[in-house]
């Protein structure tokens, strides 16, 4: 067993003196730390800030690693120096040294007891463009030099090639496994509920693809705390950095004291995901672009009225596989627009014709409104409307209509892409301008309705109530609104 700590920080910086403040800012949260020698700018840095690593005598568990660039690390220098950096950590208060196979086949045993022989080895491998067909052959030559425990880093594409590559911690206390890349970001936040003895998290700079922050490691998802009994929840789409529903679930979970976590997953192929429902042990998860209306196919059963709309954006699931689906983007406009208009008798332009774009359409028609929809295919802008009892229009006849409301149901605006706008300014003649986008908070659709002195909501709102309808739909428990809404809030400003 390397720690108790089972998150270890990763201290990656150019120079001494921002290494020693990360190191610092790392031990507030965890007692392990891993210190990125081979990120100093030279051998004179490194020594500098092993003096001074010496004089601070910390006491907590650190891990020492100079990984060379043969290896992928960020060291220059020979095998040789490489050694005598690592040897002078561990007088410096390391207990453990993370030496790659590439450096450790070419040392004699003798060599290595003779300069390192106070620490703790750990004999790593790293795959950064792919993980092996097989990783037994590795795994029997990490062992070869028979360290202290072993580590395997890899790039996984999928879910399937992390749950197997954290498959080699089952019954070992002894291995670490990294699974690497932005599909597996979610198995590194469960590593250690899977078996491995250590979860990286970096400081400040990432030193491996997929990785996340300490602070986000330990406030957000609080990975330290997760076990086999902590429920696990997640949002699925493409793309899904943009997601604040991790931020509004999570937050929930804390203020209601569960023993749950909600995750994001990067979803290019559905079949991978579904197919890690029952090993990750996912008891639900929210839906998102571009999966609204395909995962209706994957279904057991579901709720009449999001069968109607065709698209669901909740899924449950029961009896470890059963999914259930719903639709919360309904109940999300009702609250966003309700408040604000009349909607009996309103008339109203939906852009999009999409999963969120249906929810919307379905919840107006069925408050009393006039609904008129505009997609760039026409064909499922018609099909949508004749669901609906509404109407289609062209964009060329927008500067001539005026609508009670319009609302955006596309990702154009959406960030990165902020500076996009489904129309022009000349088109918005209406009283009231709703953007389904919450990132950013005043898309610039929004932007020019204000300038139009038209009232705007933003989609904020409309977030934030289906994710409520979302969490009790799972928990069976009424949502701390207040909370969720904070933690929903401070990080659009703090995104900023």
């Amino acid at each position: 067993m390397l720690s108790k700590d089972k998150i270890c920080a990763v201290v990656a910086a150019k120079d001494s003196k921002t290494m020693t403040r990360q190191l610092a800012q790392a031990l507030l949260c965890t007692r392990t730390a891993e210190l990125r020698l081979d990120w100093l700018a030279d051998d004179l840095e490194i020594g500098r800030f092993l003096r001074q690593l010496a004089a601070k005598r910390i006491r907590a568990n650190l891990l020492a690693t100079c990984r060379r660039r043969k290896a992928s690390g960020q060291y220059r220098g020979t095998v040789a120096h490489q050694l005598l950096h690592l040897a002078e950590a561990l007088r410096a208060g390391c207990t453990w040294y993370d030496l790659e196979i590439e450096s450790a086949s070419k040392c004699p045993s003798e060599l290595l007891d003779v300069l390192l022989g106070e620490g703790r080895q750990i004999t790593s491998a790293h795959f950064f463009r792919s993980m092996p067909t097989s990783l037994t052959p590795t795994v029997r030559l990490l062992r070869a030099k028979r360290p202290s425990a072993i580590k395997i880093a890899a790039q996984c594409d999928s879910l399937a090639a992390g749950l197997r590559l954290l498959r080699l911690t089952r019954g070992r206390r002894d291995v670490i496994a990294v699974p690497m890349g932005e599909v597996a970001m979610p198995l590194r936040i469960l590593a250690h509920r899977h078996g491995s003895a250590l979860a990286y998290a970096p400081v400040e700079n990432a030193t491996a693809p997929g990785q996340v922050s300490l602070s986000e490691m330990t406030s957000l998802y609080r990975a330290d705390r997760i076990t086999r009994r902590t429920r696990i929840y997640g949002v699925i789409g493409d793309p899904i950095a943009h997601s604040l529903s991790p931020q509004l679930h999570n937050a929930g979970f804390q203020a209601s004291k569960m023993d749950a976590v909600y995750l994001p997953f990067l979803v290019y192929d559905l079949r991978d995901f579904l197919a890690a429902i029952a090993p990750l042990g996912i008891a639900g998860f929210s839906v998102t672009l571009p999966h609204k209306q395909s995962i209706l196919r994957h279904l057991d059963d579901c709720d009449p009225l999001a069968a109607s709309i065709g698209a669901v954006n909740t899924v449950v699931v029961r009896g470890g596989a059963k999914l259930y689906g719903y639709n919360t983007d309904y109940v999300g406009v009702l609250h966003a627009l309700g408040q604000r208009i009349s909607l009996h008798g309103s008339r109203v332009l939906i852009l999009g014709a999409g999963g969120a774009a249906r929810a919307v359409a379905f919840a107006l028609a069925q408050a009393g409104a006039t609904v008129c929809v505009l997609a760039r295919r026409k064909e499922k802008s018609a099909a949508l409307a004749r669901a609906i009892g509404g109407e289609t229009t062209d964009r060329r006849r927008l500067a001539h209509e005026f609508f009670d409301a319009i609302v955006n149901a596309t990702p154009v605006g959406m960030h990165p892409h902020v500076h996009r706008s489904p129309l022009e300014a000349r088109e918005l003649n209406c009283r009231l301008l709703f953007d389904t986008i919450y990132r950013p908070e005043r898309t610039r659709l929004m932007q020019l309705a204000a300038r139009r002195g038209i009232e705007v909501v933003s989609g904020i709102e409309m977030f934030i109530a289906q994710g409520r309808a979302q969490w009790e739909i799972w928990t069976g428990e009424r949502a701390p609104q207040a909370p969720m809404r904070r933690a929903v809030i401070r990080a659009l400003r703090t995104s900023k």
